[in-house]
């Protein structure tokens, strides 16, 4: 397999001028207190189309002859490849299409749809979707712009990387999340080929690492199930391309928890103003799950903010309950009138905000002279929720979970 060298990279950055924005770096004085050294945010999510994957993308197109452009160009994706390759060819005036799982996130593919693209949905993974463009491409001859496995996407990735030595010349590790590992191995030549003494790390979802199976087998294996938040990083099976740049050049790959991701995802929302999908939040994850293994000055990258509204709701939602912010509990109360009042009570003396309160009367649970109250109640944090509850059972009231 021809080797991606720095040179390559070099070339597509100048291919991009004028395309692609180069992205704010952005000091986090919380993560550099976590960490104990100076944390950067590569804030990939500002990028045009959302993500980092117009430079891939875009360099990809721009190199096809006149007659593959003519025949038009064909992608999967669950949204940030689709943008990218939408807004490419729409930028070089190819026609595109796109497959996307079904399940994709609405907003990506509504962008998707006003670059120009004919979106079209098949499976409920990017693998099944790509399988799909694959055969289209086989019967009309259109281009396929694979997401991450070849080397021209490759070089387009690591412009990233290359910014990010410039934007922070003094960089000791570098957090690149990782799907089918296109961004990371293209970060990796760059990085390497410049500052070998840097550490580069992938970060990939727990429920979505096929890197660490595949590493331990010498090549891409697929996995047999995914579940993640991180749809941008949910890739069953690692490129032949990039596998191999991952293979010899990243350092580690390490794995992140769905709490995590949505703890950094709400986190990055609450102190760096920023909005990220959970893929771009994975390096913030990893920096929040072990904040002394990384030598800083640590840049970590965020690869995207295209995220649903709908599941930012449900990951905001996540993250507060797993910082213990956000609290179900089951009390069970006399069923007589002035018990739910004396209740809310003790919760608002407690300075605890109740967002929702359900009466449950029937159950095997309860004598024929109670009720259960099913609340949703928010909190300031671990020492508030355990004084809140430990409040509570002194004053008598039987208090459960979920």
């Amino acid at each position: 397999m021809e080797a991606i060298s720095l040179d390559d990279v070099r070339s597509a950055r100048e291919l991009l001028r004028g395309v692609v924005r180069q992205t704010p770096m952005e000091s986090s004085r919380w993560l550099s207190e976590r960490v104990g050294g100076p944390v950067h945010l590569k804030c990939e999510n500002l990028q045009r189309g959302g993500s980092f994957k117009i430079r891939g993308a875009y360099t990809r197109i721009a190199r096809l002859s006149e007659a593959e452009r003519a025949r038009g160009v064909v992608a999967a994706s669950a949204g940030n490849h689709a943008q990218g390759v939408a807004l490419a060819a729409g930028l070089l005036g190819i026609k595109a299409t796109v497959f996307m799982p079904h399940g994709a996130s609405i907003p990506k593919e509504h962008a998707t749809r006003s670059y120009g693209a004919d979106v079209r949905y098949v499976g409920h993974t990017v693998d099944e979707a790509l399988t799909a463009a694959c055969a289209l491409s086989a019967d009309t001859g259109a281009v396929l712009i694979h997401p991450f496995d070849h080397p021209d996407v490759v070089a387009g990735q690591g412009t990233c990387g290359l910014e990010v030595l410039e934007q922070c010349p003094d960089v000791r590790t570098v957090l690149v999340c990782c799907g089918g590992g296109g961004l990371v191995a293209g970060v990796a030549v760059a990085v390497k080929a410049l500052r070998p003494d840097v550490r580069v790390v992938a970060v990939q979802a727990e429920g979505a690492a096929a890197y660490p199976p595949s590493l331990a087998a010498g090549h891409p294996v697929l996995l047999d199930r995914m579940e993640t938040m991180a749809d941008g990083i949910a890739v069953g099976r690692p490129g032949g391309v990039p596998f191999d740049v991952v293979r010899r050049q990243v350092d580690d790959v390490v794995t992140v928890s769905e709490e995590s991701l949505s703890q950094a995802l709400l986190l990055l929302l609450e102190r760096a103003k920023l909005v990220v999908e959970p893929a771009g939040a994975a390096g913030v994850a990893a920096l929040e799950e072990a904040p002394h293994a990384y030598a800083p000055p640590v840049v970590a990258v965020l690869s995207g903010g295209n995220i649903d509204p709908l599941l930012l709701m449900r990951v905001i939602r996540h993250g507060l309950a797993s910082a213990g912010r956000y609290l179900v509990l089951r009390v069970r109360v006399p069923d007589h009138p002035g018990a739910l009042a004396g209740l809310l009570g003790e919760l608002a003396r407690l300075d605890a905000n109740v967002l929702e309160v359900v009466h449950q009367r029937i159950s095997s649970r309860l004598h024929v002279d109670e009720v259960e109250i099913s609340l949703q109640v928010e909190t300031r944090g671990p020492e508030h929720s355990d004084g809140l509850l430990g409040r509570l059972r002194e004053r008598g009231y039987p208090v459960s979970f979920g």
